[in-house]
């Protein structure tokens, strides 16, 4: 018999007069796992942030066990047994896996660390989830499915009851995800309640015993996971019927025209063996892999971020070996990473600043003092034509927009420097249905001015919406390649296994 762990009602939160939760209830259930969809700001996060007591909601109430609690802060989550998996990392790199797992608890006697405590209680939860791991390994140099392990760990030797993952396979293997779903029917099978927050929607059904959406600020369907097909969760995340996974129309490439990039039995020692491929301008190629396949490393190479050991690489029918990104932006390659955080966005910065960051020598006066309305002016023009959703403010900060608007703002960033080349990273990794095909849309309209796209991903429906042509890696090899109507999930899914 399954128990209520938590239970949320009438939930409404405002931030600087603007209500985002608009009276949500949500429960968690001992022994079951409740998927939790909507696109980015839907209120997801807020919803998530209060259960976890990290923001105090304005009205509604939040009962544990049966008891209605009157303040709700993360001391109180904490002594409930609320926990969360964020999608970024909140351990310590440079602290071993035993530490992380005792981390803001270690266990001391006098003042003094007891080290035969910290690795007993990690070796006694990890033995509890079927892991195996060197305790003394520092964190920062394990895959990031192990560091994942390790989060959830430290979580339940904490007494964990209600755990929340926030997008936990957005940077998995398959075969990651595999063994992290095998842990998350384990920890149901104890009686723990989850809430499992993705973007994934095949991952639903086959993780998920119930279902819950929400669209801007209010619950749009919640029910067992067995009433909703890929389509209805679609609708009721935009509000609007959505096809499933539609091939882009096709497009023809006068004969005779150049590549605008081409591989010619490339290598990267340990990441890829002699691959050749060819992107001519109005095309978007699409290289299809799972982590690890090779995939991601092919396309940081165009960008200059890895040294072939053999092969040449040819831009407009010229040698190519960028020494760095400085020499490939100025080749006329643009890179999309896959951690846009990290590596794409000057969260602080206003978003006029990130548009404008690959452009300053041009849009400077005299070469030396760039102005806020030379920024302003190529802001509107992107913010216009790629549909991005803010305040419409060129100062706006950056780290404020959602996922999906801050990958359409580093696309602009490439097309006010006037690119010719995209290489891209994951594209639309932690993004939600609605910006991804708006995103797709901007990849295609493009391609259809000229650009030529390169693009990596290990997400099999992205290849079929967006390609036109595939190409499949496996174990650092291209293994086939496919083309218009061939480009179904099933021939991608068949060749990468191979």
């Amino acid at each position: 018999m399954t128990t209520t762990a938590l239970a949320a009602r009438g939930i409404r939160k405002s931030f600087g007069g603007v209500e985002v939760l608009h009276g949500v209830d949500l429960d968690a259930t001992g022994g079951s796992i409740l998927a939790l969809l909507g696109e980015n700001g839907a209120g997801k996060s807020t919803l998530m942030k209060i259960l976890s007591g990290d923001y105090t909601p304005d009205a509604g109430s939040i009962d544990i066990d049966g008891t209605v609690v009157s303040a709700f802060d993360p001391r109180t989550a904490r002594a409930a047994g609320i926990r969360m998996i964020y999608q970024e990392f909140q351990d310590a790199p440079t602290l071993s896996v035993a530490e992380n797992i005792s981390l803001g608890r270690l266990p001391a006697r006098g003042g003094v660390v007891n080290g035969r405590a910290m690795r007993e209680r990690a070796r006694s939860v990890l033995s509890l989830m079927g892991v195996e791991l060197d305790l003394d390994a520092p964190v920062g140099g394990l895959r990031v499915g192990e560091r994942q392990i390790v989060e959830i760990a430290r979580a339940l030797s904490d007494d964990a009851r209600v755990l929340i993952l926030d997008e936990p396979t957005a940077a998995l293997s398959q075969q990651e995800v595999d063994r992290l779903f095998t842990y998350l029917r384990d920890l149901r099978r104890q009686d723990i309640a989850l809430i499992y927050i993705t973007h994934r929607l095949d991952e639903v059904t086959e993780i998920a015993d119930r279902v819950q959406v929400l669209r801007d600020g209010d619950v749009a369907a919640v029910g067992p996971v067995v009433e909703f097909d890929r389509g209805a969760m679609v609708t009721a995340m935009i509000g609007r019927t959505a096809s499933s996974v539609e091939r882009p129309l096709p497009v023809t490439i006068p004969e005779g025209t150049a590549p605008a990039v081409e591989f010619r039995s490339v290598s990267v020692p340990r990441a890829y063996s002699d691959v050749s491929l060819m992107v001519r301008p109005g095309e978007v190629v699409a290289v299809y892999g799972k982590l690890g396949s090779g995939s991601g490393e092919l396309v940081e190479t165009l960008f200059g971020l890895h040294t072939p050991s053999q092969g040449e690489i040819r831009v407009t029918e010229r040698p190519f070996r960028p020494k760095g990104p400085a020499e490939a932006i100025a080749g006329g390659v643009g890179l999309v990473p896959p951690d846009r955080k990290r590596e794409a966005i000057f969260a602080v910065r206003s978003v006029a600043e990130n548009i404008a960051v690959a452009s300053w020598r041009r849009l400077a006066d005299a070469g030396l003092l760039i102005r806020r309305a030379t920024e302003g002016r190529a802001f509107a023009h992107w913010y216009a034509t790629l549909g991005i959703r803010s305040r419409n403010d060129p100062r706006q900060e950056m780290g404020t927009l959602s996922g999906g608007n801050q990958q359409k703002v580093v696309i602009a960033r490439w097309l006010e420097r006037g690119t010719p080349i995209l290489a891209m990273i994951e594209p639309t990794r932690g993004v939600d249905v609605g910006a991804r095909a708006e995103i797709y849309r901007s990849v295609r309209e493009l391609a259809g001015q000229g650009m030529a796209i390169l693009v990596s991903t290990s997400d099999y429906e992205e290849v079929v919406q967006l390609a036109d042509r595939a190409l499949v890696m496996s174990r650092g090899r291209i293994v086939t390649e496919l083309t218009d109507d061939h480009i179904t999930t099933g021939a991608l899914l068949t060749a990468a296994g191979g």
